[in-house]
């Protein structure tokens, strides 16, 4: 999916592997979408067979899983059309902004995720 591509790369542009082992935010961020324990934990309740938050440091495809069990919680409908190939600009948006943001990134915290959606759509955009 181009927005998880998007993501990893304002998260992690400049590591190597992909982003794979980056550690950001004070080594509270883990792997190539800097994912945080609380996010990971909160994924679970969606898909409990993430079971090894340390994986988030070391597999692409593990983080991959807890941002897409992060999102079918808190951006059900945008998943669904991103992944089946219908999603628009407003889709990559309401993602990437939870992601930044948390929960209510895409609604009551817009104005602090606005720096961090310019970005995600500049690389959408390219």
């Amino acid at each position: 999916m181009q927005t998880l591509d998007a993501i990893r790369v304002v998260e992690t542009g400049g590591c190597a592997n992909d982003g794979i082992g980056a550690k950001g935010d004070g080594g509270n961020a883990l792997g190539p979408y800097q994912i945080w324990s609380v996010y990971h934990q909160d994924a679970v309740e969606r898909d409990p067979t993430l079971t090894d938050y340390q994986l988030c440091l070391t597999s692409k495809s593990y983080s991959e899983r807890v941002v897409r069990a992060y999102m079918g919680r808190y951006a059900h409908a945008a998943l669904r059309r991103l992944e089946a190939g219908l999603g628009t600009i407003a889709d990559v948006e309401q993602i990437s902004r939870i992601h930044n943001g948390g929960p209510r990134g895409a609604t009551t915290r817009r104005k602090a995720t606005d720096p961090y959606w310019r970005k995600i759509k500049k690389e959408v955009l390219r």
